[in-house]
C-alpha cells in the first residue's frame, strides 16, 4: 500500500510517496500555491494520488514544543479534513515537531547551496514526516 507523506505550509506543500511495501518515504515534489489558489493543491494532490496509487495520506502536524497546537497546526487539521472529505481516503497526522530544522541540517551536511535548500527543504520535511510515520508504524525497517 502506497502512503502519501504531506508537509503543509502556507506557501508550499512538500510531498512524500512511499514505496509499494511501505519501508521507505521518497520526496517527490513541492506543490507553490497562493491563498487565492489553493485550489491547486488539491488539484495535484489529485494527480499524484491516481499516478500512485495511494491508498492513505499522512499530514505533518506541527506541535509547539510542550506539546499544544497553535494556529498552524490548526491550519494543517483543517487542511487534513478537507483532503479526507476531498478524496475518500483515510488521513492521519503526525507530528512533525522539528522536522523542518532537521531536514536542514541534512542538507547542510551534505553541503547543498542555501538556494538549492530552499527549493527542496519542504519536500525534505515531507519524506521525513512519512519516514518517521512508515518506521514507528512497523512499515519500515
Amino acid at each position: 500500500m502506497r502512503i502519501m507523506g504531506l508537509d503543509y505550509g502556507s506557501k508550499t506543500v512538500g510531498v512524500a510517496i512511499s514505496d509499494l511495501l511501505g519501508f521507505t518515504a521518497q520526496g517527490i515534489e513541492t506543490i507553490h500555491y497562493t491563498e487565492n489558489k489553493r485550489h491547486l493543491i488539491y488539484d495535484r494532490i489529485k494527480e499524484l494520488i491516481e499516478a500512485y496509487g495511494v491508498e492513505k495520506i499522512v499530514v505533518g502536524l506541527p506541535k509547539n514544543m510542550n506539546g499544544t497546537i497553535g494556529e498552524s497546526g490548526e491550519a494543517c487539521q483543517a487542511f487534513a479534513k478537507s483532503l479526507k472529505k476531498k478524496f475518500q481516503l483515510p488521513v492521519e497526522m503526525w507530528d512533525e515537531r522539528l522536522t523542518t530544522m532537521a531536514a536542514e541540517r541534512m542538507l547542510i551536511t551534505a553541503d547543498v547551496s542555501r538556494k538549492k535548500r530552499k527549493k527542496v527543504i519542504d519536500k525534505m520535511a515531507a519524506v521525513m514526516i512519512l519516514q518517521s510515520y512508515l518506521d514507528h508504524n512497523g512499515n519500515g525497517v
